[in-house]
């Protein structure tokens, strides 16, 4: 159940953060992740040094995984962010966002309910198959339909291998992608 919880939270984060830079001005959507990203370090920084804030300390010790940073995905997700935000234009933008949302809660929920076959590092192709499939389907309505096809399962075999947090690598990995490949935009 919490894992559930904890993928919805990333999910809706994820469409929240696409949905302001697919509906705002740019400038004020850098300022609002920025701002948002100036003041979780704050809140972590009082969480480490002991301090309970209401409704965020509950948050991150209910949703959060045990991890000695806490609120270190939304850390990493709203850095990759930003960091795409202000160097790749919107129509790029906004589909590695929804990817990443979509993927990486899809494969994580699927492959806990029906992962069976394990392929690498806990992660089945039950849940990889089925975050790319839904994840394909979310991205129509920003992409080609190759565009989606392949910017999908670029994006989950990212998740599935990269040694790095893929909050982090995989909206820059399809921003270069849709960037090198314009046709899949």
């Amino acid at each position: 159940m919490r894992e559930t919880v904890r993928q919805l939270i990333h999910l809706c984060f994820g469409l929240g953060i696409a949905a302001l830079v697919f509906f705002l001005d740019h400038a004020l959507v850098i300022a609002i992740i920025a701002g948002g990203l100036l003041a979780g370090i704050l809140l972590v920084d009082l969480i480490l040094r002991g301090y309970h804030v209401p409704v965020v300390s509950p948050l991150v010790q209910y949703g959060d995984r045990c991890d000695p940073l806490p609120g270190k995905g939304a850390f990493f997700f709203a850095v990759s962010a930003l960091a795409c935000i202000i160097l790749f234009p919107v129509p790029v933008v906004v589909p590695a966002l929804v990817a990443l949302s979509v993927l990486d809660s899809v494969t994580t929920l699927a492959g806990l309910r029906f992962g069976r076959h394990r392929i690498h590092n806990g992660k089945s192709w039950e849940g990889t198959l089925s975050g790319i499939a839904v994840t394909v389907v979310a991205l129509i309505p920003f992409l080609t339909i190759p565009g989606a096809v392949v910017t999908s399962v670029i994006a989950g075999i990212i998740e599935l291998f990269s040694p790095v947090d893929d909050n982090l690598i995989i909206p820059v990995g399809v921003c270069v992608l849709l960037t090198l490949v314009p046709a899949l935009v």
